[in-house]
């Protein structure tokens, strides 16, 4: 993903003490209630609206075979709606599922002044274990985005959430991936003690985050009967000028077709 100093090496190497298996199943079971809490501390105000999706993912426009093609879209994991609302806004053609873990996410969704019923329907679920087709028809979505949220989860359950996915997509029709990348800025500032396994993590307010490789990523999609159009690093660097910092961020962007 991208070449580590000497610093970095050491500061990873160094850092192989996971936490306790006692911990590691109170995070698991308390994974919602913390996801709960973090949307109450920072209500709808955490992340910036994410108007950046249509240009990095042209697939949502080439995806049509006619212009102005209604679109069926889900978007599994849509938090306060900051990537939602933008695309609903942009794209007047296009009708959204939206879904989240946490059902306080799931109420900003609604309170938000641009919710309309007849553009989208938003729902809580558990995309390891609520089953979709409870509220979506089976190969009905033409496109499903997949945007920070596999990170969230567990990986000995990541499959499951690709599965569930799966009977609703179209066949033929994608999975937009972007997620953390391996090495990013993000990894590298977990303190010792903060290891869940490798490449997994857990942050002070107990949600957690794991970070990609292109291979980890291909075999979870193929596991599951999608097809790889696209799959590799994308590598930014973010810049806070009032610091004079220069932050490498490293994210996984990807593109997988149900055959």
């Amino acid at each position: 993903a991208r070449v580590l100093s000497p610093e970095e090496v050491e500061k990873l190497a160094k850092d192989q003490v996971l936490v306790s298996e006692f911990k590691q199943l109170k995070l698991e079971r308390e994974a919602q209630k913390n996801w709960d809490l973090f949307y109450k501390r920072n209500s709808a105000n955490f992340f910036k609206d994410r108007h950046w999706t249509t240009r990095e993912f042209q697939e949502l426009k080439a995806c049509r075979e006619f212009v102005d093609q209604k679109l069926t879209i889900l978007e599994a994991g849509c938090g306060v709606g900051n990537c939602l609302f933008p695309l609903l806004e942009e794209d007047l053609n296009i009708f959204a599922y939206a879904c989240d873990f946490s059902p306080r996410a799931v109420e900003y969704v609604k309170k938000n002044a641009l919710y309309s019923t007849e553009r989208c329907k938003v729902f809580q679920c558990d995309l390891t274990k609520d089953d979709l087709l409870d509220n979506i028809p089976a190969n009905s979505v033409d496109v499903v985005t997949l945007i920070f949220v596999l990170s969230a989860i567990h990986p000995d359950k990541m499959h499951l959430v690709l599965r569930n996915i799966y009977k609703v997509l179209k066949p033929g029709k994608c999975v937009l991936f972007r997620d953390y990348g391996l090495y990013d800025h993000a990894m590298l500032r977990f303190k010792s003690g903060s290891k869940l396994g490798e490449n997994f993590y857990v942050r002070q307010d107990g949600t957690r985050s794991y970070f990609f490789t292109e291979e980890f990523l291909s075999q979870l999609f193929k596991a599951e009967g999608y097809e790889q159009v696209v799959n590799e690093y994308v590598q930014r660097e973010t810049v806070n000028r009032k610091e004079d910092l220069r932050v490498p961020r490293v994210f996984l962007q990807s593109k997988f077709q149900k055959p």
